[in-house]
């Protein structure tokens, strides 16, 4: 039934018929012309009756009305090629089955599908070059000049997508192979090569450039952003290649921006080990209304897991995350949500009893290094990262979890803030755990973009505004991932990590916020000459540099390339107990005195900003 025409098919139908007809009765004439015959007119008639249906069923058996015209491809060739084939073949056995007294030359035989094939093809080629306006609407040459980078697959299936835009015309291709220089795809000149860029801009008057390098590295997308500034030009790229597997159209081109040029590889993950980890589990996260969390919920959704559990003390985030992961969800996953404080352990211990998850990852944190220093914030931010992770620990080893993963961070590597001596302090706890069937592992990694209370939305904002764009120090540095680069990576080390691992995640190489901050100006189209840098000075907490790995700490490779493990420094007996009790115990608030006498003497390597400035004081001495 798929197979009979509908609609506007019926239209392609009787075309097909008539074309049949009109080969048929074609070859007749021009075999009896050569011969200097008379027509055999009764014979045509005979055969026509036959000829007909034959080819009618011949068609709608081999689906030729389940395409549109307008998108005539080779596919559709080959079937008329096939439909004519077998129709030359059927016509003559229907004819010698019925007995028509009509004598069929053999010239009639061979030539017949020949023509049909170009009949038929023909007219839907034809219709599609000028629906394509190719042949006759001058209306394409009105649309916007872009070039193109890249004649590769990608700037071919563009080319092709956009052949019969009014919105854009592509004047041409830019590509650094020789061999396809001074060639055409689909009609489009090669012009040269990427170095010729500002060149061809001003012959074509061109005011936006198309990058069509899915899989370019950073390198060259720095290299196009940096020739599109010079030449006053707007760059723009297709998706990414991972993007465009999992159904990103290739015409949806979007600005440049800083993604692109931090440097940072595609990410492989053992997809089938992961599945295998989570697929048919019970999942909870924690922070799950959070950056970090909520991207975690919607990798974790890709590998089936039975149910997933959002934990956050945030309301209204909550409600979001739940909002967009009900339109992503497998049939047979389940959402649960539960809104509460980590540190609530009556919560938390009926929580997990109740949902009974395989595994939990544990992203809620206060992570904010300046807020998280100031007196009426420190102790809290000790209670919320260590406490609250020694709650959910005890109960989920309480309740049997198979892993525990703590999202840690290289803030508490040799820490100069009570946030990162808070999540420092959090590792120690979770190894102090590790000692029955829970697997406890911890994965470190820096800054993310674009992730709340980040220096990228900061920078945005400020060049919006038309500056300044304030940076503490002209050589602070920091580490950077993309935000699913970073939670791909937590899952793979989640999945590779024994219990009391310290994962170290490859964060590649540290950038200057300076360089990042010239970059967004850039990539924004804002003039560098008006929006002004201003250096404020480092903040509270702050280092002008972050590690990966502590003192005396050593790491050894996995067996993935971008993660590590640290030797981490174990808590002495006793420094946990010690820690609780304060959480648990203390009516009031440590002063800011004492808080720092106790994460000095629970973390050897904390160093404040009062510590750093007489460290540097007596080495310049």
């Amino acid at each position: 039934m798929a197979r009979i025409p509908r609609g506007r098919a019926w239209l392609a139908f009787f075309h097909d018929i008539v074309a049949a007809l009109v080969a048929w009765w074609a070859i007749y004439g021009l075999r009896f012309s050569l011969w200097s015959l008379p027509m055999d007119w009764e014979g045509l008639r005979q055969t026509l009756i036959w000829v007909i249906p034959v080819q009618a069923v011949v068609c709608v058996a081999m689906g030729l009305y389940r395409g549109l015209w307008r998108y005539a491809s080779l596919d559709d060739l080959k079937r008329i090629v096939l439909s004519a084939g077998v129709g030359a073949l059927a016509i003559p056995l229907v004819l010698m089955l019925v007995q028509t007294p009509a004598n069929v030359p053999r010239t009639v035989l061979l030539l017949y599908p020949i023509v049909l094939t170009f009949l038929m093809a023909g007219s839907r080629f034809v219709y599609r070059m000028w629906r394509e306006a190719r042949l006759f609407s001058p209306l394409t040459a009105l649309g916007e000049p872009i070039l193109v980078l890249g004649a590769g697959t990608a700037g071919m299936r563009l080319a092709e997508a956009l052949a019969g835009s009014r919105e854009w015309r592509i004047v041409g291709f830019l590509d650094d192979d020789p061999g396809k220089q001074h060639r055409r795809v689909h009609g489009v000149p090669v012009l040269g090569g990427i170095d010729e860029l500002a060149n061809w801009v001003k012959r074509y008057n061109v005011f936006k450039v198309v990058l069509a390098l899915p899989s370019a590295n950073h390198r060259i997308r720095l290299q196009v952003s940096e020739m599109c500034l010079a030449a006053g030009v707007t760059a723009l790229t297709v998706p990414y290649y991972e993007d465009l597997l999992a159904g990103t159209q290739l015409t949806t081109w979007r600005n440049l921006d800083v993604e692109d040029l931090l440097g940072r590889d595609p990410v492989l993950l053992d997809a089938s080990g992961l599945a295998d980890w989570l697929g048919g589990r019970v999942v909870l996260v924690t922070g799950a209304g959070g950056s970090i969390g909520s991207e975690l919920c919607r990798q974790i959704l890709r590998y089936k897991p039975t149910a997933l559990v959002l934990f956050d003390v945030s309301e209204a985030a909550l409600y979001e995350i739940r909002s967009e992961l009900a339109t992503l969800a497998h049939e047979k996953t389940r959402i649960v949500t539960q809104v509460g404080d980590v540190k609530d352990a009556v919560l938390v211990t009926t929580l997990l009893s109740r949902v009974k998850p395989d595994v939990i990852f544990h992203a809620a944190a206060y992570k904010h290094v300046p807020l998280m220093e100031e007196v009426n914030n420190a102790w809290q931010a000790v209670r919320n990262n260590t406490y609250g992770t020694f709650v959910l620990g005890q109960a989920a080893a309480a309740a049997g979890v198979a892993k525990f993963v703590l999202i840690s961070t290289d803030k508490a590597v040799n820490p100069g803030s009570v946030m990162g001596a808070s999540k420092r302090l959090a590792e120690m706890v979770c190894q102090w755990l590790q000692n029955g069937t829970t697997q406890f592992v911890m994965v470190r990694f820096g800054n993310v973009l674009n992730s709340a209370g980040s220096v990228i939305p900061k920078f945005q904002a400020q060049i919006a505004r038309g500056g300044p764009v304030t940076v503490t120090h002209p050589e602070i540095t920091r580490y950077f991932m993309s935000i699913p680069e970073a939670v791909g990576l937590v899952l793979q080390a989640g999945l590779q990590g024994a219990g009391g691992d310290i994962m170290v995640l490859d964060m590649g190489e540290p950038i200057r916020i300076v360089d990042l901050a010239r970059n967004m100006i850039r990539l924004s189209g804002a003039d560098p000459d008006h929006v002004k840098i201003e250096f404020t000075g480092l903040r509270a907490g702050e280092k002008l540099h972050e590690e990966l790995m502590a003192d005396g700490e050593e790491g050894r490779p996995t067996p993935h390339p971008k993660i590590r493990v640290a030797q981490a420094r174990r808590a002495p007996n006793g420094f946990i107990e010690e820690i609780i009790a304060h959480c648990e115990n203390d009516k009031t608030l440590p002063d800011p005195e004492t808080l720092r006498e106790w994460l000095k003497r629970w973390i050897p390597e904390y160093q404040n900003a009062e510590d750093r400035a007489r460290e540097a004081g007596r080495s310049t001495k």
